[in-house]
């Protein structure tokens, strides 16, 4: 595994359409243009996921404002990882509405890792991060909705340098006001269960 990889190319297209403006991440210069074309089309169907379940929600397609926006938690050692939001608000709405869904691939298949992904098998995985989750709950004084009983095994996360960020959607764990609750958990931490050709393993390595 080469961990010395340079970072990939993030180009941004911005479409522009009435009360809409969508940021679009696009991986460019991989020398396996077939890995490339599977990421940026996984990409924008998440976007367009994101912008259908807004006018899922509301029921219509009539918003007053469209925000696409993404932000790069992670481009080294050969993993990419993205987190993407689509923020709108409808007519008549209180306040606006902020879904976002984050993805983590290997550069060198396109391969899109799901939590369980980055852990042994059998590891037991949502158990110690539930229990690392509800430990920040407690020491933040963090008011939930419902008592908090376990993350659930597709958790939705995204990997920032050496940190593991597990985070839940407005209104799922916590009050609107609170937006979305993140709880990092450190790549050393995790060590005993992290697989090491996995993204959490290539972090923790310092090589």
């Amino acid at each position: 595994m080469n961990n010395h990889s340079l970072p990939l190319c993030i180009e941004t297209i911005r479409i522009y359409q009435q009360n809409m403006e969508i940021d679009v991440p696009i991986v460019s210069g991989l020398t396996n243009l077939a890995v490339q074309h599977k990421m940026n089309q996984t990409i924008i169907n998440v976007i367009n996921t994101l912008i259908a379940k807004q006018y899922e929600e509301q029921q219509t397609t009539d918003f007053a404002e469209m925000i696409g926006t993404y932000e790069v938690k992670t481009n080294e050692r050969n993993i990419l990882s993205l987190s993407i939001s689509n923020y709108a608000i409808f007519p008549y709405a209180a306040h606006g509405l902020t879904y976002m869904k984050s993805l983590t691939f290997d550069t060198n298949t396109g391969k899109i890792y799901q939590l369980a992904n980055l852990f042994k098998p059998g590891s037991n995985y949502v158990e110690i991060l539930s229990n690392i989750v509800k430990e920040q709950i407690e020491a933040r004084n963090l008011p939930t909705l419902e008592p908090f009983t376990a993350v659930r095994p597709d958790q939705d996360f995204y990997i920032a340098d050496k940190v593991l960020v597990l985070y839940f959607q407005l209104y799922e764990l916590t009050a609107y006001v609170y937006g979305f609750p993140m709880f990092p958990i450190s790549v050393y931490e995790l060590e005993d269960i992290n697989t090491e050709e996995g993204p959490l393993g290539r972090m923790a390595t310092n090589a």
